[in-house]
């Protein structure tokens, strides 16, 4: 293959695979995104509680 051949290739079958994708719909993609924050601040809330918690524990004992 020549130079200019390989990535124009490459190009072409990157898009007949982009084609086959299942993109989410704007509500999927809303409703997901909405999950992962509260999923994320879920856990700050634990980790900084936890971390607080074992804090005073060891400043009673030590």
């Amino acid at each position: 293959m020549k130079l200019i051949e390989k990535p124009a290739k490459f190009i072409t079958e990157v898009n007949q695979e982009m084609s086959k994708v299942s993109w989410p719909t704007y509500e999927e993609l809303k409703d997901s995104t909405v999950i992962v924050i509260v999923l994320s601040l879920l856990l700050v809330a634990f980790i900084f509680a936890s971390d607080w918690i074992l804090t005073h524990i060891l400043k009673l004992i030590f």
